[in-house]
């Protein structure tokens, strides 16, 4: 007996819920904050360029008096001189006229004080105009890093939106008919033709859920690696008859839930990773539907077929005229996006706390137990301080594989050198007793790119230039400690400007604020002697450096810009030392995961180091920069505990006053050759 063509009538409700508009409520709110403080950071950008461009006409106006000082104090001395020469005259003639030489050199005398005072009050407008770019320079951080936060928020409010546009709820009505083969009972068909309608009605569902994602443009292209899964709720039979002509019809009512491989939510929306690591282990790949009637559980496949349905929105009666006694049950995979065969995989390794991708998709952590399709997949396995274990498998039967992962020499991926570059061994001075001097490691020589490589940088990291490091140097492999500094302060009894002024600055509710208690002794968190000394100042920071010269017998000094950002990419041309992405507990910086993200510094060498064996160039704490004679304000780099990822970024600059402390800001030194 032929089969009669199919014909499916689809209604659909997908539950509206609070929460989805609250998502989408969220999202906007954020962006619309963001739009407000990017609104307001351009505009502090603009009244720092045009306080900066009067600072320099100040400067130039400086300079002109200044020049003409020089002009004026030479004509004093020369009228002074002639005056002087009018008087011997006037000893023997005592009929000569000397007031045009007296008239001069008065004049001379106040056009040189009236110039001194212009020069005092110059001085004095350079100096309100410097703290006011300094003001304006702090605000600006400020404004920034609120900027930055709120674009992790605003990441993780998407995602959490996606995950819960996954797993809504909602209702399908379908009519659905089929020719009963002859050689069937009716029993038989009535069965088939129910089956038939379930299997169409979850795949309409993932369809209706694919239609009315937010973001659909961006996530339907992935369809096939979201791990989507419908889990059936209830089922009953609304009506069904048998026709004349041996066909059967049902109308089936199906209410279902989506669900979501919630781990591969971050690849979906083309995010880092670290924002779905919340959700665990990934499920299995394929979509799952979970049913119970009385037929008899059996495997769902959809033909490739043509059907005519019609999909229209809105909600059923859920009153069954016939029931089938739908209850919570067993649960059968079934296959909706791709008709391969799925087969399971096993995947083990030797370590723990790693992370599995197949075909460039995350799928959580050893031990994995889930299911692929039939043929060729791509294996990897990652974890930090191990060489990545990668693997091509071609899976046609259910197969195990044990992942052996072996520990690199570096922490962490970098390049690698030649024995005389990589001469990073650690170096300690004797001459205090090793504790305040701290490890050094030795740069070596090369060339470098600096300045914003991958587009993701602030104005001030551009354009990228070339730079040269022509001779090695060493530099110590951990910010300067607590511990250090104390030793430093014993000995010199010296005070540091937090102690003698105004105290130290912190953040509160994403401002700076001044509080005339803390200092390096008591920064606003608590503290162990291997935590990085901060509420430090430039001149702080040099001070302690010329001790430490003093007591070794080796020159130390704060590292300039182009040492300091050459010795932080340690070879790489990435954002970070181990690549783009920031990650997930890498490194201690506001939103990276760490244990001490947005509450306080971490104790110095607390992650892993770099290629060149440096600890803490992302995060911790921003490290000040030596600053030329010429310079008027410092250069901050490296980042910190209560800031955004995108400023620890190997580029990313911070220009401050010299003055300027906070509980957020240390330092580390080079040593001289």
């Amino acid at each position: 007996m032929r089969i009669a063509p199919l014909s499916l009538l689809i209604s659909a409700s997908l539950f509206a819920s609070s929460a989805f508009a609250q998502d989408t409520a969220t999202v906007t709110g954020i962006e619309s904050e963001i739009s407000i403080k990017q609104a307001e950071y351009d505009n502090a950008t603009q009244i720092l360029e045009k306080h900066l461009k009067e600072e320099s006409q100040l400067q130039s106006q400086l300079d002109l008096l200044r020049t003409r000082s020089t002009e004026l104090d030479k004509e004093k001395n020369q009228a002074l001189d002639a005056m002087n020469e009018m008087y011997r005259r006037l000893i023997d003639d005592p009929t000569i006229d000397i007031s045009a030489a007296q008239a001069r050199y008065q004049q001379a005398v106040v056009d040189h004080k009236q110039n001194k005072d212009d020069i005092a009050m110059q001085l004095a407008a350079i100096a309100s105009h410097r703290k006011d770019i300094e003001q304006i320079r702090v605000a600006k951080h400020t404004q920034l890093n609120t900027l930055e936060s709120l674009k992790e928020q605003l990441t993780t409010a998407r995602v959490e939106r996606l995950r819960n546009e996954f797993t809504r709820e909602g209702t399908l009505e379908v009519n659905h008919t089929i020719n009963c083969k002859r050689t069937e009972t009716l029993a038989a068909c009535e069965q088939r033709g129910q089956q038939m309608g379930l299997q169409k009605a979850t795949k309409r569902f993932v369809d209706q859920i694919f239609a009315n994602l937010t973001e659909e443009r961006l996530v339907e292209p992935k369809r096939n690696m979201a791990g989507a899964q419908v889990q059936v709720l209830s089922s009953h039979v609304v009506n069904s008859a048998f026709s004349g002509q041996g066909n059967y019809n049902v109308n089936l009512s199906v209410t279902m839930r989506g669900d979501v491989n919630s781990s591969r939510l971050c690849n979906l929306l083309s995010v880092d990773n670290r924002y779905c690591s919340e959700y665990g282990t990934p499920l299995t790949a394929t979509y799952q539907t979970r049913y119970d009637t009385t037929f008899t559980d059996s495997q769902l496949t959809f033909s490739d077929g043509q059907d005519n349905a019609n999909v229209s929105v809105s909600r059923l009666s859920e009153q069954p005229i016939r029931d089938y006694s739908v209850k919570p049950m067993s649960t059968v995979d079934t296959q909706v996006v791709d008709s391969n065969k799925m087969i399971e995989f096993t995947l083990r390794s030797n370590v723990y706390d790693d992370e599995v991708f197949i075909d460039g998709v995350s799928f959580g952590s050893t031990r994995l137990a889930t299911t692929l399709p039939s043929g060729i997949h791509d294996v990897e396995v990652r974890k930090q301080g191990y060489k990545p274990y990668r693997v091509r498998v071609d899976l046609r039967k259910p197969q195990t594989i044990h992942a052996k992962l072996v520990k690199k020499p570096e922490s962490i991926a970098a390049p690698t050198y030649t024995s005389e570059q990589r001469n990073t061994t650690s170096v300690t001075s004797t001459a205090i007793g090793n504790a305040a001097a701290a490890d050094v490691v030795v740069i070596p020589a090369g060339k470098f790119e600096m300045g914003d490589i991958n587009g993701n940088g602030l104005a001030n990291e551009r354009p990228v230039v070339e730079k040269t490091i022509a001779n090695s140097f060493a530099m110590q492999n951990k910010e300067v400690t607590v511990g250090a500094y104390q030793k430093f302060v014993s000995n010199t009894n010296y005070k540091t400007e937090a102690e003698r002024n105004r105290g130290c600055a912190y953040y509160l509710n994403g401002e700076p604020v001044w509080e005339a208690n803390l200092n390096w002794r008591n920064p606003g968190f608590e503290q162990g002697s291997d935590f990085p000394a901060v509420c430090l100042t430039y001149n702080d920071a040099k001070a302690y450096a010329d001790w430490l010269s003093g007591q070794t017998g080796q020159q130390y000094r704060l590292p300039n810009e182009v040492e300091w950002e050459y010795a932080a990419r340690a070879g790489t041309k990435t954002e970070y030392p181990w690549g783009n992405e920031i990650g997930k507990n890498l490194a201690n910086c506001g939103w990276c995961g760490s244990e001490s993200s947005n509450k306080s510094a971490s104790p110095t060498g607390s992650f892993a180091p770099n290629a060149f064996g440096l600890y803490d160039t992302v995060g911790n704490v921003w490290e000040w920069t030596h600053k030329s004679a010429e310079q008027a304000d410092v250069t901050v780099r490296g980042g910190a505990w209560n800031f955004a990822p995108s400023l620890a970024r190997a580029s990313t600059r911070l220009i401050l006053a010299p003055d300027f402390r906070a509980n957020y800001i240390g330092f580390r030194l080079v040593r001289e050759r």
